[in-house]
């Protein structure tokens, strides 16, 4: 077994211990997240490194390593919430810090399992996939929520595939979960890309920009970013706590990569005269956006069109309602394809993402400076959702199924793309465009548009596995029993 697998067993084997006392996978890549960045900070501030990293010497890991018992416990909730008291990447990794791991005997096991490896010198791809796996694990775990930070990976690294990174460009998301858009862009930007010092400082350093309003998924994020090398121990965090609806950019960027969080509204919570959990939709009032809503998918489509440089470039995840919702939809739709020339659709299936029951696309854009004309000539659609059937335990997303899809869009010259469809020779065909005129035409402008027949509709024969079906029925149920709630919380008030 290679070093590697060995502390990948360790890690993994060492959380099905603490599951055991009630402590589940977030709770342990938090705990995890504090431990190891405390040990790469005593690294660092070791030869031949003898770096400054800020942290107090009665905090560092030393100061865990010498206690045990309930001297150790108390010592590590003291140090937990001093450390999130400071500035910069330390502070934000550390904020509202908590212990969960309520046995003293179990945390100092981990503090073993983590000092038993050298982990500065060890691969940026290694550390990465250790953590990027204990994420993955952590999303599938359903029942704590973690899966809608979560955008399945195979999704992430075709968008990227096709809106290809360029080095010394800006990459930004409002939304940022985890981080998986801006590790799959480096990536491939260091796959593809022979960089000199500049560029790979500019990299490691200034291309990478996030809001995450969740303080653990932040968290999350910035320690995956890290362990890939990206940012500093001791410099700023490239994640603004933010929410980023709230006001315009302070920057513009080359690239918007980003899927935003599901759900209508946009809502904060607050408790009434009776002690009651309420929440208030929230409608932001900019003046850069096209529409005032409460839809927060149509409000982030906007601002993400603000966020762009005039010669920026977004691929954006959004779900069904932001291509066939009237009222400010309609005119948010209308205002892209004339701002912005948004080029391609992808229409993605069921059954891909942690969230049940969510039918989404990908949307492809690239901005322009104002012009009388619409930038839009002709949107491309790909129909990855008829007659195609993905579970994420049996059957799920990989990057294969999404190839067809990335030779359609075609890269490196987006210009020379050829129908698949042909109503003659090909009905079956995926890949259609429809003019920005045959848009306009539809009634409230809506691209929700498919052109194959549904087989399971048409053809008994062809109907999927029994398990297949019964899952998205459920998923149908919970999708609709989702929006019945939203509308009986809007009644009651």
């Amino acid at each position: 077994m290679n070093a590697t697998a060995s502390i990948v067993s360790k890690v993994w084997s060492f959380c099905t211990t603490l599951r055991d006392d009630g402590v589940g996978y977030g709770d342990y890549l938090e705990q995890l997240t504090y431990l190891i960045f405390l040990k790469m900070a005593d690294e660092y501030s070791q030869p031949p490194h003898n770096r400054k990293v800020g942290i107090p010497s009665e905090y560092n890991w030393q100061s865990l390593r010498t206690k045990r018992g309930a001297e150790l416990e108390v010592h590590y909730v003291t140090l937990l919430r001093e450390l999130g008291n400071k500035s910069g990447m330390l502070g934000t990794i550390f904020t509202k810090a908590q212990n969960k791991i309520q046995d003293p005997a179990k945390l100092y096991r981990l503090i073993d399992v983590v000092n038993e490896t050298q982990w500065v010198t060890m691969g940026a791809d290694v550390k990465g996939d250790i953590y990027e796996g204990l994420l993955e694990r952590n999303a599938e775990d359903t029942k704590s929520g973690a899966g809608q930070y979560f955008t399945p990976r195979a999704l992430i690294r075709a968008m990227v595939e096709c809106v290809r990174p360029e080095p010394n460009k800006t990459i930004a998301d409002p939304a940022c979960g985890t981080g998986g858009f801006f590790l799959a862009a480096y990536d491939f930007l260091v796959g593809t890309h022979q960089m000199d010092k500049a560029q790979k400082a500019f990299l490691k350093h200034d291309t990478f920009y996030g809001n995450e309003i969740v303080a653990s998924t932040r968290r999350l994020a910035l320690m995956n970013m890290f362990l890939h090398n990206i940012g500093e121990i001791d410099g700023e965090s490239m994640i603004s706590p933010n929410d980023a609806l709230v006001a315009s950019s302070p920057k513009t960027y080359d690239y918007v990569l980003a899927n935003p969080p599901f759900g209508k509204k946009s809502s904060m919570s607050f408790t009434n005269e009776e002690g009651e959990q309420e929440k208030d939709d929230l409608t932001y009032n900019r003046q850069d956006f096209w529409a005032t809503t409460s839809n927060k998918q149509l409000n982030f489509v906007q601002h993400i069109r603000t966020m762009l440089k005039t010669s920026g470039r977004a691929a954006v995840v959004v779900p069904d309602n932001v291509l066939f919702e009237g009222g400010a939809g309609e005119i948010v739709r209308k205002k892209l394809m004339e701002n912005t020339d948004l080029h391609t659709i992808l229409r993605l299936p069921t059954g891909i993402f942690y969230a049940n029951g969510v039918k989404a696309n990908v949307l492809f854009f690239d901005n322009h400076v104002a012009s009388k004309d619409p930038w839009t000539k002709e949107v491309w659609f790909y129909d990855y959702r008829t007659n195609i059937h993905h579970t994420l335990k049996k059957k799920p997303l990989g990057f294969e199924d999404l190839k067809d899809f990335i030779v359609c869009y075609n890269p490196g010259s987006r210009f020379g793309r050829k129908e698949t469809w042909n109503e003659q020779t090909n009905p079956e065909g995926r890949w259609r465009k429809f003019t920005y005129e045959q848009i306009i035409a539809r009634d409230k402008t809506s691209l929700d548009i498919s052109w194959l027949k549904d087989k399971s509709l048409a053809d008994l024969d062809n109907l999927p596995e029994p398990d297949d079906l019964a899952i998205e029925i459920i998923e149908n149920l919970e999708a609709g029993l989702d929006s019945f709630r939203a509308i009986a919380a809007a009644l009651a008030k």
